[in-house]
């Protein structure tokens, strides 16, 4: 196996309280793909940090290779101080990197270069992040939730571009299946201490659960062992007599070890609250339409929700979803068509943004409602502290503000809040946002056990296999179908994800176009983006420099006594010489791809 690019050794850390890291390690090889998981707040961004460079340790030890570089995307990145986002881009450039990633892959995040960072959205802010991370193809890519505000064609490109390099990865992330595809090695940040399984994290959760059975027969064996003895210190013969001072220590030292083990945190317990029965036709929407003075965001669609169907809406940013979600539910009215609305609906909504949370108020007052201390929950009255303690919040946090929380806490905080509320239609918009797996799994599950009707929104494509029973999916031009099934069985049904379809058809495309005339019209439409340009004028040089390279390397090669001089030189040598050869290919694929692009746009 390869020496380590980066490790940490025996990290510990301390905020004050309970330890962050004791004695936590982290191994990162060449080419590894690692994904670093755990509890929300058990210290996976701090591990990150350290990795990073960024923050200090109380204890241990931290080796990154010399001349080995390090990139690192944080979860909320600084724009401060550039003009353009493209300048933001290129300052992540090193002395041997190319310029020309930057503008490419600012545009394949959907930015152009020139805008002010000062005005970007928190997406948008975080695709600029993205792109300086990976322009500069860095030895080693440590990536803290790349997926967060990323749209689902966002995410899927975003896979195969770090698929593509052959920088090592840490990678913590939320959204399994982003992590499944990626990771090639687990590792489990768990109270403190990291545990490492050499297999991807399709395997965790059962890993996890084999040692966490074993770490309760464990403990019950020494709770057994602790019974044992304190029943002989209180009836032994000889402890009446003389205390034996070996017995006694022992007994102590095993109380201590019981009080010092750190636990698992405990499991969020998730209950909805479950109104009166709908009846079976929940919604039924015909021939509506909608668009805010511009194209068409929804038109000529119809559908029938029934009760306990779970919908689930899908499409890029900007294609509607949530306006689709208030046409339904009767939010906002359609400019033509019909929105029914069946009887005895009792409807809660959780919104993206959590802007139903007032910031000023205590997270006592937010539960509920202001003026009690108890909640009313599946027909039971619940004090506020037992409640909050069911979402994982301490009985201290209850005069907490709202505006000091984290984004996962306000997350739990919208969940536990919604939940709580009588309810015979779920409408969920963005629920995983934040949220740890645990938490996800409990959701799923209530979800799944839910006798009433949910509608949600998500990019996370695991979540939606899991709880829909069809998908609505944004075809483009205002359209939206309807597919059976969760999201991989719309993707088998359309024989593509969300960005190709959408890509495949302009979005000022006019319904039955396709003629021979309108593929005329797009060929002198389109224009060379500025990265094909840019591709077109770099590429012939960049194959010429990899040919003179391959004949170096080739001329080195064909020396008969370098083998047996020197075997591993002629191993690097070797290795080098097939990678310059792919490149090259590559390069002249491309080139030739744009050239009959080029010669078709100029007719």
């Amino acid at each position: 196996m390869a020496p380590p690019l980066l490790y940490l050794r025996d990290i510990h850390l301390t905020f004050g309280g309970t330890p962050t890291l004791e004695g936590a390690d982290l191994s990162i090889a060449p080419g590894e793909r690692l994904c670093l998981v755990g509890r929300n707040g058990s210290g996976k961004s701090t591990l990150l940090k350290i990795a990073a460079g960024l923050i200090d340790f109380d204890r241990g030890e931290r080796f990154v290779h010399p001349g080995a570089t390090v990139r690192y995307l944080p979860q909320e990145p600084d724009l401060s101080g550039f003009a353009t986002t493209l300048a933001y881009v290129e300052a992540g450039l090193g002395p041997g990197d190319e310029p020309y990633r930057a503008a490419y892959l600012l545009n394949e995040l959907g930015l152009t270069g020139e805008e002010d960072p000062a005005t970007l959205s928190g997406g948008e802010a975080r695709r600029a992040a993205l792109a300086r991370v990976l322009a500069p193809e860095p030895d080693i890519l440590l990536l803290d939730e790349p997926t967060n505000h990323l749209d689902l064609p966002a995410i899927e490109w975003l896979e195969k571009e770090i698929g593509s390099l052959r920088s090592a990865l840490v990678l913590i992330s939320h959204d399994r299946r982003f992590l499944e595809n990626l990771s090639r090695a687990t590792v489990w940040l768990d109270r403190g201490r990291t545990r490492r399984m050499e297999r991807s994290f399709a395997s965790f959760e059962e890993w996890r659960d084999q040692i966490l059975e074993e770490e309760e027969r464990d403990r019950q064996k020494l709770d057994r062992k602790i019974v044992a003895e304190e029943h002989w210190v209180r009836y032994g013969v000889t402890a009446r007599r003389k205390r034996n001072v070996r017995r006694m220590a022992n007994l102590a030292t095993l109380r201590e070890d019981r009080r010092s083990a750190r636990r698992v945190t405990g499991a969020v317990k998730m209950t909805v609250t479950e109104g009166d029965e709908s009846g079976k036709l929940v919604i039924e929407a015909i021939d509506i339409a909608k668009s805010w003075g511009g194209p068409p965001i929804i038109r000529d669609f119809s559908i029938r929700v029934a009760k306990g169907d779970r919908i689930g809406i899908v499409g890029p940013n900007g294609a509607g979803k949530t306006t689709l979600l208030n046409l339904l539910t009767g939010v906002i009215p359609p400019d033509s068509g019909v929105v029914k609305l069946g009887a005895s609906l009792q409807m809660v909504t959780l919104d993206q943004r959590r802007e139903s949370l007032d910031p000023a108020a205590t997270l006592a007052d937010t539960m509920t409602g202001g003026g009690s201390d108890y909640v009313d929950v599946g027909g039971e009255r619940k004090h506020v502290i037992g409640y909050m303690r069911d979402f994982l919040f301490s009985p201290e946090q209850a005069r907490t503000p709202v505006s000091a929380l984290s984004g996962g806490e306000r997350g739990r905080l919208m969940l536990a809040r919604a939940l709580a509320k009588p309810s015979n239609l779920l409408v969920l918009d963005e629920p995983t946002n934040d949220l740890d797996l645990e938490t996800l799994d409990l959701l799923q599950e209530m979800i799944g056990e839910y006798q009433g009707t949910a509608i949600v929104i998500s990019h996370d494509r695991d979540f939606l296999d899991r709880v829909a029973t069809s998908i609505l999916m944004s075809e483009g031009d205002g359209r939206w179908t309807e597919y059976a099934g969760g999201y991989s069985d719309m993707v088998s049904q359309r024989g593509a994800g969300v960005a190709r379809r959408i890509a495949e058809r302009p979005a000022n495309a006019k319904e039955g176009s396709g003629g021979p005339q309108d593929a005329s019209d797009r060929a002198q439409k389109r224009k060379l983006s500025f990265k094909e340009k840019h591709a077109l004028e770099t590429l012939p040089k960049k194959i010429d420099d990899l040919a003179r390279k391959a004949s170096i390397l080739q001329t080195r090669l064909a020396d008969p006594g370098l083998f047996a001089k020197d075997s591993k030189a002629f191993a690097q040598l070797s290795g080098d010489l097939v990678r310059i050869e792919g490149e090259k290919a590559a390069a002249e694929e491309q080139w030739l791809e744009l050239e009959m692009l080029r010669e078709e746009i100029e007719g």
